[in-house]
């Protein structure tokens, strides 16, 4: 899940549904859709892409690794020219249930273990991002600068994202969730009002680091997957709520 502050339509992003998604759509704004490779099928892709335009909620694509069994969150090597033809094999199975539906596809955002390979590895971030920039869209992920500046290449806009439930390290990079400490709603709430009233986010060493938004709009990203994901889901949406009505209250 993720909300964006200070924009026209704030938002509050699920990644990748999972568990309760028939309470968890209520909270939303966008959901980020798996598609086949680390998470979903096509029953269930279809199922999701019907209840999330029910709901009104925007629809992106979720590709990620290849691996079923670990929720692509394990370590996988590929071929770049591989990694390409994956992605544009899950956006596109994606955009079929889409066109459909008469739905639009709002963005691409990689999943898990495909974020953290783009970001060892410019040649597979590259392969990534030349396929997705097939499709026109935006692109979401954690705020980093390699990613925002290869979008550039290829004319791609880029959302950058704060994650609240899971950790950082004092250098402001992302930590996996098989590595972080579970965070409870209450966390999350103060994380998200943190972050937006003075740019700053707890890390994995008991201190802060600033983000780097600088007041600007930027999104928020929750898990659905988490044992408590509806709860946090509520904890995000009454935070941003109440901070896009304080910080932003011309937004409309």
């Amino acid at each position: 899940m993720a909300f964006n502050l200070g924009t026209s339509n704030p938002l509050l992003f699920i990644d990748s549904l999972q568990g309760p998604d028939d309470e968890l759509i209520k909270y939303i704004d966008v959901a980020n859709i798996a598609c086949g490779f680390h998470a979903g099928d096509p029953s269930l892709m279809l199922k999701t892409v019907r209840m999330a335009k029910a709901h009104n909620v925007k629809i992106g694509a979720h590709p990620g690794l290849q691996d079923l069994f670990g929720f692509g969150r394990r370590k996988i090597e590929v071929d770049p020219e591989d990694m390409y033809a994956s992605i544009l094999y899950q956006v596109g199975a994606l955009k079929a249930f889409l066109k459909a539906e008469g739905v639009p596809l709002n963005h691409i955002k990689p999943h898990g273990e495909l974020f953290f390979y783009m970001q060892r590895d410019a040649v597979i971030m590259d392969a990534v991002l030349r396929a997705a920039a097939v499709y026109r869209v935006p692109v979401y992920a954690c705020k980093n600068n390699m990613q925002k500046e290869m979008c550039a290449k290829y004319g791609l806009p880029f959302q950058e994202e704060l994650y609240v439930d899971i950790d950082y390290t004092p250098e402001g990079a992302l930590v996996p969730v098989a590595k972080s400490k579970m965070a409870t709603p209450e966390l999350i709430y103060e994380r998200i009002t943190k972050c937006a009233e003075t740019d700053e986010r707890d890390h994995n060493q008991d201190g802060t680091f600033k983000v780097g938004f600088g007041g600007g709009a930027f999104s928020i990203c929750l898990h659905s997957d988490m044992p408590t994901a509806l709860d946090n889901a509520k904890a995000g949406r009454k935070a941003v709520d109440e901070a896009n009505a304080k910080l932003f209250p011309n937004a409309k």
